[in-house]
This record gives C-alpha cells, sequence and structure tokens, in this order.
C-alpha cells in the first residue's frame, strides 16, 4: 500500500489517501468525500507521513468518469454567471470563486469569499430552483483565493501556496519576529492575497535554532566592557550589537555574555 497525494479542489489543499492501486503522477482516482465519490488528480507518489490515514482511494477513474467530469466543467460559467447575477441583486456581500458539481451531478458547491457571515439562504433558494440540484455554499479565505487563481508574488516567483502543493502551516507574526523583520510593516511581509506571506515558514525554525541562547532585542546585559542595551542581533553571524553605558556601540559573539 503506497500514499499518494491527490488534488480534488482547486481551492483546497490536496490531501494524502491510501492506496491499493497502482498509480503514477497526473492519474485521475476517485475518491470517497462527505457527499458521494469525486473526481481528484494524483500529484505525487509514496509520500511519506506521520499522520494517520483513515480514507483509501476507491479506484482509478474511468473513461466514463473523466467524461462526465469534463462535462461538468463546461457548465461552470452558467452556474457562476447565474449566482453572481442574483449575488449582484440581492445585494450580498460576497464573491464567487468556483463552483463544482458533483460527480453523480446532484450537488453544486459554490466557493465564495467575504470579510464576514453572509446570510446567503435565499441564494440557495434561488440558485436550487433554477438549477435542480442541491446547492452548498462554502466560505473560504483570501489564501485559498490566490491558490485558485494564482499568480507570481513580489519575488517574481509562482505564489508558493500554488507552487508547493503540500498543506501549508499556519504562518505567524512570531515567523517575521524571530526572522527580525516584522518591524517592516504588515504591507511589506503580506502577499497580494493580504495575508503574511507563506514563505515566513520556510526558515522560521533555523532562526529559532540560531537564536537560541541569545538576549532579546533591548534587553540589557553585561559585557567584558560593562553593561549595555541589546541594539541589534544577527543569527546568521551570531553577533550582538551592544550600546554601552557609556554611550560606545561594540559588538560581541554569543559566547562572550556573562
Amino acid at each position: 500500500m503506497a500514499n499518494v497525494l491527490v488534488s480534488i479542489y482547486s481551492w483546497e489543499n490536496p490531501k494524502i489517501y491510501r492506496s491499493n492501486i497502482e498509480l503514477k503522477k497526473d492519474d485521475k482516482v476517485i475518491i470517497p468525500m462527505e457527499n458521494g465519490n469525486e473526481l481528484g488528480i494524483v500529484l505525487e507518489i509514496d509520500v511519506k507521513t506521520k499522520d494517520d490515514l483513515k480514507e483509501d482511494v476507491v479506484r482509478k477513474a474511468t473513461k466514463r468518469d473523466a467524461e462526465t467530469y469534463e462535462k461538468y466543467e463546461k457548465e461552470k460559467d452558467t452556474l457562476l454567471d447565474r449566482c453572481r447575477k442574483e449575488i449582484k441583486e440581492s445585494q450580498l456581500p460576497m464573491k464567487v470563486i468556483d463552483v463544482r458539481i458533483s460527480l453523480d451531478g446532484k450537488q453544486a458547491t459554490f466557493v465564495f469569499t467575504a470579510d464576514g457571515r453572509v446570510d446567503f439562504r435565499e441564494l440557495v433558494k434561488v440558485l436550487s430552483k433554477d438549477f435542480k440540484k442541491s446547492i452548498r455554499m462554502q466560505q473560504i479565505g483570501s489564501r485559498d483565493e490566490a491558490r485558485k487563481l494564482g499568480g507570481y508574488g513580489i519575488c517574481g516567483r509562482e505564489f508558493c501556496c500554488v507552487n508547493f502543493p503540500g498543506s501549508i502551516p499556519s504562518i505567524t507574526t512570531d515567523m517575521a519576529r524571530v526572522q527580525q523583520i516584522a518591524h517592516r510593516g504588515t504591507e511589506r511581509i503580506s502577499g497580494l492575497c493580504g495575508r503574511l506571506m507563506c514563505c515566513l515558514a520556510y526558515e522560521a525554525d533555523q532562526y529559532r535554532s540560531l537564536l537560541e541562547g541569545m538576549p532579546e532585542l533591548y534587553s540589557i546585559i553585561n559585557t567584558k566592557e560593562g553593561r549595555g542595551t541589546v541594539v541589534e542581533i544577527n543569527a546568521m553571524t551570531q553577533e550582538i550589537k551592544i550600546k554601552l553605558e557609556s554611550g560606545k556601540y561594540v559588538a560581541i559573539k554569543k559566547e562572550d555574555i556573562k
């Protein structure tokens, strides 16, 4: 049995499933979901994970499965146009990003972004009546929207959320603080989605390791030349810049702290 990374919905992280079937990258497979089976695409084979996986790949997708999926994909624009028109007429504070019709054709899941909670009950009634399907509305965050739409960051590279298909950890201000860039302001360390940049997670653990045993910024420490205030810390060189009580600035190594 092998673990495989499968992409099912464009707005969600790919997930790892167990498979008794011999698969290769880009194979179409059928995955069990809460409301029935769905078609997914295999992104990676023999994925390592510490998680206790409980879901298995059902089977390879048949030609009929693939044709059904493509048929529903071609119907998406019609559903999206109708939904957006109704949202505009109802003046609902939401933006629809995508829609997915279930493989059995009985349900349509509309994905949207909004600043807060939205009462979409009447919208669901209208769409259900129009399309003769069960309608599900799913709110996603701005980072998920960026993954769906794609694009390039200020670094010139494709969005991390798109380029790296695995699950992205929660990005926190502590990651920016430990890398000593939090002072730049949220605008300069945020991506185009308006959230903190995913790349802040890449080196945060290394910086934490390098900063072990280092004093806090602006703390008072004793050195061979006297007491002073820490005004700068360089994790890479393991140097600390101190302003002594005399007004003199000195740079010392971590091991020189008394």
